[in-house]
């Protein structure tokens, strides 16, 4: 365990590196920004609207106990911001992204094309890694912050049909009770997330074993390897932002 704990924060070093050092592959990071940010808005943007929806009628029903009905506008939109946003669309794109890019890296592996690009004098690490690593690093931020909307929004509808809340009074609660730092905090989550998410892809896949087998195992890894880090480093990260 400590010997792939280290093979991965050396790969990881490699590939921040690489970052900050020419040759760059434009035409590759816009590719990669497609396929992680803009394909990927769906899947978030329905996840965050229907987590909206059920948190809103979940803090309902626990807060009428109490007769605190008038906070679920606040702590829907606080939830969605700091927690809820980052995490789930970090973990949906996970499961969609991760496995992609393990499966791509993983099969050229296997079919020898990483081979022909070290013949060809390409580092595999800048034209595969790099491109993906930025393009999911970029993109995730972007994904919670239109992830937390839509899910706000889909609290303000269950709110407002479901739950009887006056629409005007609704908005007017989250916007006083939201505040900069609980956006800004997801925002930061949304960027670590990506940064793990495209490398663990791209660690699995570049250093899976022959054969079918090995692209299979390459895919699990990698997804539960993200998986299990956002949900470490978000643990983190709250610490950071909100211990004091």
């Amino acid at each position: 365990m400590l010997a792939s704990l280290g093979r991965m924060v050396l790969f990881a070093l490699m590939v921040t590196g690489h970052i900050l050092r020419p040759p760059w592959y434009p035409r590759e990071f816009a590719n990669a920004v497609m396929v992680i940010g803009w394909y990927s808005l769906p899947v978030v943007g329905m996840t965050a609207l229907f987590t909206g929806g059920a948190l809103a009628l979940q803090i309902y029903d626990g807060s009428s106990r109490f007769a605190a009905e008038a906070a679920v506008p606040s702590i829907v939109a606080i939830g969605m911001a700091r927690e809820l946003g980052p995490v789930l669309g970090g973990l949906m794109v996970a499961a969609r992204v991760a496995s992609s890019i393990a499966a791509e890296i993983a099969t050229m592996k296997v079919t020898e094309q990483i081979d022909a690009l070290v013949t060809l004098s390409t580092n595999p690490v800048k034209y595969l890694a790099v491109p993906r690593v930025l393009a999911a690093t970029l993109s995730m931020p972007v994904l919670v912050a239109v992830g937390d909307c839509i899910g706000i929004m889909g609290g303000w509808l269950v709110g407002v049909n479901r739950l009887g809340f006056n629409s005007a009074a609704y908005l007017r609660h989250t916007a006083e009770f939201l505040q900069l730092s609980d956006v800004t905090s997801g925002i930061a989550k949304g960027a670590v997330f990506g940064f793990i998410i495209a490398l663990m892809g791209c660690y699995y896949g570049m250093h899976s074993g022959r054969g079918a087998q090995g692209v299979g195992r390459a895919t699990k890894l990698a997804v539960v390897s993200a998986s299990v880090l956002i949900l470490g480093s978000n643990y983190v990260l709250t610490e950071v932002f909100f211990s004091a």
